[in-house]
């Protein structure tokens, strides 16, 4: 049985895409077309209206790919395929080590993107993502690099991954400049807390929402954000980072929760589609039930009484994370 969830525009392509994006990068499950768990979770994602999907080679080094490819046999018209490039090279190429890169350059580029549709066993993919910056590779040369993928009908269209705001106002601005297919869209990490990205510059989080959020708005770009529940950290399936600011915030979270009748994780992901710039929310849900309840939160809509409530805890939280780093 599929249900209405609805389906928005991702930035100004013409893909159509559900709120929710169900990912292959499984933390539990083998990242392998053989795993039967997996190819059940892809294929009830499907059969319950979900049509968008993300994976990449740097899942299972091709797994993840393989794996999605193996689930959507037969229903390739009916899904979304977002999948990205790494610059890491795999184990197999390395002697098992994964820190060696290669460039993004044309070459590289082309040759992956062959590698990944031959694992999906499919033609062509429809949003194709460079995974992360190799740290060399300057906007010019990857804006015709993936404009010449586009025109190859490799991909419908092309972006970016863990890339800083800066950047991706380059690659827009470049691929103005030259007349070329525009960067169409971006995946990053966000959700309520941001337990996860926290470091000495900061919060990644709160850069994000300064820093990108504007430029995707600007640039018409459609946002993936992954982590949701923050690897686990917001659900009580991960409490290796045991923190009392962070019980803080839960507890706002479940007050929304208790009110509403829902669990804590349809509350974090309601809250993330609460902010107009993203598309849709990543979730690496990894049995039936996770799919509906992730389903559910995608389609949950807020009271605005809630949504002021998070906003404030999300804020208080990350101020006061950001205050603790700097002392």
């Amino acid at each position: 049985m599929t249900i209405d969830q609805g389906q928005v525009r991702f930035g100004s392509t013409d893909l159509y895409v559900t709120r929710l994006c169900q990912g292959t990068a499984f933390r539990h499950l083998k990242r392998d077309p053989e795993d039967e768990t997996g190819q059940r979770v892809l294929r009830h994602c499907i059969d319950r209206g979900v049509n968008f999907f993300d994976t990449a080679k740097a899942y299972g080094w091709g797994g993840g790919e393989k794996a999605l490819g193996q689930a959507i046999k037969g229903q390739r018209e009916q899904v979304i395929i977002c999948t990205k490039i790494t610059s890491y090279l795999s184990p197999n190429n390395t002697g098992g080590k994964r820190s060696e890169q290669a460039n993004f350059s044309r070459e590289y580029l082309a040759k992956e993107t062959e590698n990944s549709l031959e694992r999906l066993g499919s033609d062509y993919v429809d949003l194709l993502l460079l995974h992360q910056p190799d740290g060399v590779t300057p906007a010019e040369e990857i804006v015709e690099s993936m404009d010449s993928i586009v025109r190859a009908g490799k991909t419908r269209y092309w972006g970016v991954s863990n890339y800083t705001g800066e950047f991706v106002e380059s690659l827009i601005k470049t691929s103005t400049q030259a007349n070329t297919a525009p960067p169409a869209g971006t995946e990053d990490y966000y959700n309520i807390a941001g337990h996860y990205s926290m470091g000495e510059n900061g919060s990644r989080v709160r850069q994000l929402e300064r820093e990108l959020f504007p430029i995707v708005k600007s640039g018409q770009m459609g946002l993936i954000v992954y982590s949701p529940v923050d690897g686990g950290r917001l659900t009580g399936t991960d409490d290796s980072v045991p923190d009392k600011m962070l019980s803080g915030l839960l507890e706002s979270i479940d007050e929304v929760a208790s009110g509403l009748g829902v669990s804590r994780a349809q509350v974090c992901i309601a809250w993330i589609l609460t902010k107009p710039e993203v598309t849709s929310v990543l979730a690496g849900s990894e049995s039936i039930e996770h799919v509906e309840e992730n389903i559910a939160g995608s389609c949950l809509v807020l009271p605005s009484d809630a949504v002021k409530a998070l906003n404030q805890a999300h804020n208080n939280f990350i101020d006061c994370m950001e205050s603790t780093i700097s002392k």
